[in-house]
């Protein structure tokens, strides 16, 4: 399948060429108000461009005004002489409609994709900023993509005035998502990033802070630094701290050993992080040489923690742990932990301003906020300038 345009382009524009020739092709088909018009599919088969290609394209018509999208049904073309998309009975609401209802509601929907120390701070965060603007929450906790699917689709039907998604890991933004900006219902994402789309997102500077504390860990003197984490299946947090360590090596002439990074073939269970780990006390006994260990979050770190200790490997004195995320447990393990604390107090003012811009019609374009984060000092890391 070979593409329509040249391949001089820059490639951020490409969505912009096909949008181009949609409009063309809507102009030489001569197709009236509310006739179809060409599907993401066919238009990434003729003209040799990725399915994602053609959403953008299609999405960036409806942001215009020219076509409209119907759940299920497709893209029409939308009537330019001010009479909207003519929608039957059978359908959903019509955007003017939603948007009276949502100034009404006084609502605000945050979706999780889990239940666990770090969620719970932001749901209480989210909460006691939205009483601040005089509106109640709605929590919905999504256990897979399709359920997170159907609270967005179940949401924006009922009128909600914004919602602040933390979503499941997946490879690109998903449909419901860009329905949701299609209708210009306010959303902000959390914790994550959508790169190939435009949409408001507030998360913590995962990259930054697992660079750092690979600093810290070199200006204790560390140099052979392992990485331990679950696998990043698609999650930009697991990749981005997992690139800070990779980074920060390299910035400071430590070479990267292949065998001292580690992803697991299965989810960390946190409920038995105080039990030892196959999966860690493998990795741990592969590398003896090994002083310090970078972990992907604090579950990890844990059960890397508990399993060096009932393999009688003293913390820190033989091997440093260092995690990320800074749970309530973290300060309560035999030997307290030495991670990377995310305010979630920020994260959620953050978000909700944001929210709250685009609750109230702001036309400022699309924001990408970045909380910054710092590393809490406990005992799992030996200063080994220091004599013991």
């Amino acid at each position: 399948m070979n593409s329509q345009f040249p391949s001089n382009k820059p490639k951020q524009q490409l969505y912009l060429q096909v949008a181009d020739k949609v409009m063309e092709m809507i102009k030489n088909r001569n197709l009236q108000p509310h006739e179809p018009v060409p599907s993401e599919g066919e238009l990434a088969k003729l003209f040799g461009v990725s399915r994602m290609t053609s959403k953008l394209a299609l999405e960036r018509l409806a942001d215009q005004g020219l076509v409209y999208r119907l759940p299920r049904r497709g893209t029409f073309l939308a009537d330019q002489s001010g009479g909207g998309p003519a929608l039957r009975n059978d359908s959903k609401k019509s955007l003017v409609t939603a948007e009276a209802e949502r100034k009404s509601n006084k609502l605000i929907a945050l979706i999780m994709p889990h239940m666990s120390d770090y969620t719970s701070r932001i749901i209480h965060a989210v909460e006691q900023e939205l009483q601040k603007h005089d509106y109640d929450l709605i929590l919905k906790i999504s256990k897979d993509k399709d359920d997170e699917d159907r609270y967005l689709q179940r949401l924006a039907e009922m009128g909600i005035d914004g919602m602040i998604l933390f979503p499941q890991g997946r490879k690109t933004c998903s449909d419901q998502v860009l329905r949701i900006k299609l209708e210009q219902i306010p959303i902000v994402i959390i914790d994550r990033i959508f790169r190939e789309v435009q949409i408001d997102c507030v998360y913590h500077d995962h990259y930054q802070g697992s660079y750092q504390m690979a600093q810290y860990l070199i200006a204790k003197g560390h140099r052979e630094i392992g990485y331990t984490s679950n696998a990043i299946e698609n999650i930009t947090s697991r990749e981005e701290r997992y690139q800070g360590y990779i980074q920060a090596l390299l910035d400071h002439g430590i070479p990267v050993k292949k065998e001292f990074i580690h992803f697991r073939s299965v989810l960390c269970d946190s409920s038995r992080v105080n039990e030892m780990d196959p999966e860690q006390a493998q990795f741990i006994s592969s590398n003896p040489e090994m002083t310090a260990v970078m972990c992907g979050d604090d579950h990890v770190a844990i059960s890397t923690l508990f399993t060096a200790l009932q393999m009688g490997i003293s913390v820190p004195e033989q091997l440093s742990i260092a995690g990320f995320s800074n749970i309530k447990l973290s300060a309560f393990t035999p030997v307290p932990l030495t991670t990377v604390r995310q305010d979630t107090d920020r994260l959620a003012r953050s978000a909700i301003e944001l929210l709250m811009k685009r609750v109230n019609l702001s036309k400022e374009k699309q924001l990408t906020i970045k909380i910054q984060t710092e590393i809490v000092e406990r005992n799992s890391v030996l200063d080994k300038g220091v004599t013991l």
